[in-house]
């Protein structure tokens, strides 16, 4: 690492001011504080000095989600080999997963970094890490077989729309990565909904088969038209389920949570409080005896299918557009997943739900912080009354 610090040292001067380079100083600053902790410090005033900066926060999230994508790229050669009667060992179908994911996230980070490093070059400002983690959610929450042109379009439209006109990183109020999918919803319905889009039907490399008009429905799909859910619990867990590529196993979620609550990233206050919401709202449905069959699902299953596990760990947690206060994060996570079972069981059309819950409390995360704040105010207020 000493000979890429040294490397760097001697090329530094030709970005700096009046360097021929200046112009990419921008991009010479955002590689370079990617591999090293900067080592500039306040010159003047009282300052908490760490090491780990937000660079180094976010790639513990990359971190994080490593599991979730490993099994989301061998899910989808599972599915596409078990749905076509492909034959192919566990290597084949990982094989395969990976050449139809890894397209996605090329396309995801080139498009989301490239307009990020021409907004930092425009404003002469520093490259914006905040797409590190974005860049990795983005493909692990569409369907695998998801256009590569339209992911660029929402992509571009989620950067430039919910973080670019917001002023950047730390500054936007919805999650970038679900207005992504939000755009994509509703935008291309036909792409992200309906049984066709959750499994591969094409050859790639002369691994699997080519099969026209391939159509595997999800479990919540599945109860949302009426049909019995054919899927066993175990399935449901493990992940071996159609699903967009990141969201279908909880083991592997599970995995990713552990490592955020480890390092203090996320906060388990918020992540517990979404599940205890959702299983609650489920519970209720289940005894309601509602002529429905998602209103009906075991409260249990409505925990592990879909986007849930996924959006509780790794986006209800997200530290920009969720609630800060400590009280605040319990009522931010509870109404969360609240609103995600109320979406799935009342709207028969999006029988997902996580996404616009997620979505819904961003709007409301501020107010939820300014009314604990304004309790705390209250009641320090009466405190010193009483004295």
């Amino acid at each position: 690492m000493s000979a890429l610090r040294n490397y760097l040292d001697k090329i530094k001067p030709n970005f700096e001011e009046g360097g021929k380079l200046h112009a990419f100083r921008s991009v010479f600053d955002g590689f370079e504080t990617f591999l090293f902790v900067p080592n500039n410090t306040a010159k003047s005033g009282t300052h908490i000095h760490d090491a780990i900066d937000s660079k180094r926060i976010m790639s513990l999230v990359v971190i994080a989600l490593i599991p979730a994508m490993l099994f989301g790229m061998y899910n989808v050669g599972y599915q596409h080999f078990h749905a076509t009667g492909a034959e192919g060992d566990f290597w084949a179908m990982f094989f395969y997963g990976f050449l139809a994911v890894l397209p996605k996230i090329i396309v995801s980070y080139v498009v989301g970094l490239g307009i990020e490093f021409a907004v930092a070059q425009w404003k002469n400002e520093e490259i914006q890490e905040g797409f590190l983690v974005s860049g990795i959610l983005i493909p692990l929450i569409v369907p695998v077989e998801c256009p590569l042109w339209i992911l660029a379009i929402a992509t571009a439209f989620a950067v430039i729309f919910a973080k670019e006109v917001f002023g950047g990183t730390g500054m936007n109020v919805f999650n970038v990565a679900l207005i992504t999918r939000a755009f994509l919803f509703f935008a291309y319905p036909t792409k992200m909904s309906g049984d066709a889009v959750w499994v591969s039907g094409d050859s790639i490399l002369g691994l699997g088969k080519t099969v026209d008009g391939l159509t595997v429905a999800t479990p919540l799909g599945q109860a949302a038209t009426g049909l019995d859910v054919t899927y066993e619990f175990s399935d449901m867990v493990t992940g071996f389920i159609p699903g967009s590529i990141g969201e279908t196993s909880v083991i592997a979620i599970a995995i990713g949570a552990v490592i955020l609550l480890w390092t203090g990233v996320a906060s388990w206050k918020t992540m517990l409080s979404v599940f205890v919401g959702g299983a609650l709202t489920a519970w209720l449905f289940n005894i309601a005896g509602m002529d429905n069959a998602v209103a009906n699902l075991p409260w249990y299953e409505h925990l592990v299918l879909g986007g849930f596990c996924f959006g509780a760990v790794f986006m209800a947690t997200d530290p920009v557009t969720s609630a800060r206060t400590e009280c605040g994060k319990y009522i931010y996570g509870f109404l969360i997943g609240v609103m995600a079972i109320v979406i799935r069981v009342l709207n028969p059309g999006y029988p997902e739900g996580m996404m616009l819950a997620i979505l819904l409390m961003n709007i409301f995360a501020p107010l939820i912080d300014y009314y604990v704040v304004q309790s705390n105010i209250s009641k320090r207020e009466k405190r010193v009354a009483k004295v």
